[in-house]
């Protein structure tokens, strides 16, 4: 929704901002300014786009009209800044966005990063199928530092974390998921999982496996295993994240250009949550219930949040994100190919741990 500020007088040609939407967005991502005067002006017969800045670098006009521009976030702007139009000598008021920050880079995530209660982030280095890589998943501190947390591990893919700080990853290459001590040692935890991808605890503390192939495994804490669901296959992987009623939110994108969220009941029937997303991909969930979703929307990419009344919206706008999670503190942890990145959100992710 865009958020209205105080406006000019009417007989004003200034240029105005009344709102963005959305209000956050990786660099490179492309956003909606809203207001007036925002289009082209004329002189000497001669049109000219109004200029933009976002904390003082240039942002590319993609679109101009009188009461909306389409604006490219620029690669070198800082994380929470100011955006303000120019145009025909006159400067427009300056409305505060949020641009997520570089943490960290030279990863390969497939799905969802990790992050534990001191704020640090797990992340995969995946690789190509069947590649051994020198680093199998990272540690990320909150100062960008990064440590080898798991090597050996081929394809590293799905991360979840249990309510004593134990790290399991997927391979999807192995079928296995691997168990991961604070310190780094690490055992099997368990096998014949097919093309294992996502992972997700339950409140009881079950350990859930998406197999992409159309499986939803049930491992209990005794590490008893069963079937808990069938879907439709993905063509990458599944993602999930267990939502404050209980049910388990599963995406995986698929050959169509219209996907569906689905939503799992404890009793392992399923139903689609909604439709309507391109490539949804990573997922979390706050404590209102609301879906937060890397897919596409109506053709705009980034994080898609659907609300309980399954009313969808773009809440950061940007290109191959690939996962999230939710910090401490409202700040959210962005995956792409190759790189963390991190934003202020306000948003508080829910947790059974």
């Amino acid at each position: 929704m865009v958020r209205l500020l105080r406006s000019d007088p009417a007989t004003s040609t200034n240029p105005r901002i009344e709102g963005v939407l959305p209000n956050a967005a990786l660099p490179g991502g492309e956003i909606e300014v809203h207001g007036a005067n925002l289009g082209a002006s004329v002189n000497a017969g001669v049109a000219r786009l109004p200029l933009s800045a976002i904390g003082g670098a240039t942002a590319p006009v993609l679109l101009s009209r009188g009461n909306r521009l389409v604006v490219r976030v620029p690669e070198a702007t800082q994380q929470s800044t100011r955006i303000e139009v120019f145009r025909n000598g006159a400067r427009s008021n300056q409305v505060e966005i949020h641009v997520a920050r570089l943490l960290a880079e030279n990863i390969h995530a497939v799905a969802n990063p990790a992050v534990n209660s001191a704020g640090e982030i797990f992340v995969t280095f995946s690789g190509q199928r069947g590649q051994q890589t020198p680093a199998s998943v990272f540690k990320i501190f909150p100062n960008g530092e990064m440590r080898v947390q798991l090597s050996g591990l081929v394809n590293a893919t799905g991360l979840a974390l249990d309510a004593q700080g134990y790290l399991y990853v997927s391979s999807r290459h192995e079928g296995t998921v691997h168990r991961v001590s604070p310190e780094g040692a690490a055992a099997i935890y368990a096998e014949g999982m097919g093309v294992a991808t996502g992972l997700a605890f339950d409140a009881a503390q079950n350990l859930y496996v998406g197999d992409r192939s159309g499986t939803i495994f049930k491992i209990a804490r005794d590490r008893q295993t069963f079937v808990f669901a069938t879907l439709e296959p993905s063509v990458a992987a599944y993602h999930m994240a267990f939502g404050p009623d209980g049910g388990l939110f599963v995406t995986g994108p698929t050959t169509s250009s219209y996907d569906a969220i689905h939503r799992i009941d404890p009793d392992g029937s399923t139903a689609i949550y909604y439709r309507g997303l391109g490539r949804p991909q990573g997922i979390a969930v706050d404590y209102a219930g609301n879906l937060y979703v890397a897919a596409s929307l109506r053709g705009r990419r980034g994080i898609v949040r659907v609300a309980p009344d399954k009313k969808a919206e773009l809440v950061l706008a940007g290109s191959g994100i690939v996962g999230l999670a939710f910090a401490p503190g409202g700040t959210a942890i962005l995956a792409t190919a190759n790189a963390i990145y991190h934003v202020e959100l306000g948003i508080e992710g829910y947790q059974f741990v």
